[in-house]
Formats: structure tokens, sequence, C-alpha cells
């Protein structure tokens, strides 16, 4: 499978989405509430790396 060459700006896409989610309906990820802190991290990484 071929990685996209503009992965960080999916992953910062799906970020935002999640926070949006979260924010305007109040859901709650329970157990999986590491998810969105960690997508930011690897979209700020890959985005500074230029991928």
């Amino acid at each position: 499978m071929k990685v996209p060459s503009n992965l960080g700006h999916l992953l910062l896409a799906i970020y935002l989405i999640l926070v949006g989610v979260i924010g305007a309906f109040g859901v709650s990820l329970g157990q999986f509430g590491i998810v969105v802190p960690v997508l930011a991290l690897a979209a700020g990484i890959l985005m500074i790396l230029g991928r």
C-alpha cells in the first residue's frame, strides 16, 4: 500500500473533525480519548517533515 504524500494534512483533517464533533456534540471517547492527542502529534510531526 502506497503512503500518500499529504499524510500530515489527512491526519490534521481527521483530527479537526474529531475535535469538532467532540466539542459540538459532547461526545466522549472513553478509553479511546488518547487517540486525539496522539493524532495531533502525528499530524504535526508529519507536517514538519513535509510528508
